[in-house]
């Protein structure tokens, strides 16, 4: 992949490309894309996501098979406010790597991280903060539903974190520093009701030989049964170690308002290597010591009116009727 097309395509990335609050109502999981979402699970809220994968290569070039298993994982918490969160992520894969250039094929078992990472991520914006925009319209469907431009204002959130290789790791070269940084920028649209937008650009192992730099664009949709959603995804990968252009594809279904299940199907457009992939997996939180900032939906109002303010609106409303018709009665009398 060039570098000179790759970061046209970043440049788009952030002309084009946020959503709504940080708690939500049911779960809010990065998974089954390889995506992050620019906001955080929520304050004092634990959230696991892991699954399985598995993943085919074969290189026409240097004649060599992968056929490999894998567990990937991550745990996040979100940390003194709403905006941050802290997490630990990691894949771990075994394998096994066939050449096919020998008479008989050379064949060994490998197994290691693929990535292991700590890091924090920090919501810088929010267009719907303080905003009547977070507000659902209660009496239009439509209002709720269509698309409107101003939707399309980024919420953006940075991520900050370390790599950590391990001694004897297969996965990388012999020079690979045991710790190097990784940064991210997230974006996220929301739009037309049951769409969401997300965006991606990653700079990764910058201190390593073999540094790295990516992007994702996530595009993900809510079906009328609220249980059931889809994604569709594309990464682009440039660094001197590995390139590539992938695509996925997968959904979601909601057992709970705290339990995912989900899976994916994805490849590779290079033949060097051909890859074919898939996973499924699960996501569960633990929000009990969430203390809800939001304001109840029955009480929001349509056109963004404060609920303290509507309550006295109306208790002076009660006054005044009460006050004419005490006057009314003087007259009468």
């Amino acid at each position: 992949m060039k570098t000179s097309s790759f970061l046209a395509v970043i440049v788009f990335l952030f002309s084009a490309t946020a959503a709504f609050a940080q708690y939500t109502e049911v779960i809010n999981s990065n998974r089954p894309g390889a995506s992050i979402s620019a906001y955080s699970v929520g304050k004092n809220v634990i959230q696991f996501e892991g699954g399985m994968f598995v993943d085919r290569q074969e290189h026409k070039k240097l004649n060599t098979e992968v056929n490999a298993f894998g567990l990937d994982f991550a745990l996040r918490y979100g940390l003194f406010k709403e905006q941050l969160e802290i997490s630990w992520e990691g894949a771990y894969q075994f394998d096994t790597f066939t050449s096919n250039a020998s008479n008989p094929p050379l064949e060994f078992n490998r197994n290691g991280f693929l990535s292991h990472t700590i890091g924090a991520k920090y919501m810088i914006y929010d267009p719907y903060l303080n905003s009547e925009l977070e507000k659902p319209n209660l009496y239009s469907w439509k209002a709720n539903n269509s698309f409107r431009w101003k939707d399309l204002i980024p919420a953006i959130g940075v991520y900050a974190g370390a790599n950590f290789v391990f001694s004897d790791n297969p996965y990388f070269p012999r020079t690979e520093p045991s710790i190097s940084p990784k940064v991210t920028v997230a974006t996220q649209s929301h739009f037309a009701g049951r769409w969401v937008f997300v965006t991606n650009i990653t700079y990764d192992r910058i201190t390593s030989d073999s540094k790295e730099l990516s992007y994702i664009i996530t595009l993900t949709h809510a079906f009328d049964n609220p249980k059931w959603s889809a994604f569709v995804e594309h990464q682009g990968i440039d660094s001197d170690l590995y390139a590539d252009a992938l695509f996925r594809a997968g959904g979601a279904y909601l057992l709970g308002e705290d339990f995912q299940l989900d899976g994916y199907l994805g490849a590779g457009v290079k033949n060097t290597p051909t890859r074919i992939f898939a996973g499924f997996g699960i996501s569960y939180r633990i929000d009990d010591w969430h203390e809800d900032e939001l304001i109840p939906i029955e009480e929001q109002d349509p056109n963004g009116e404060d609920p303290k303010d509507k309550k006295k609106k109306k208790k002076d409303e009660k006054e005044l009727e009460k006050f004419e018709d005490d006057g009314d009665n003087d007259n009468d009398n």
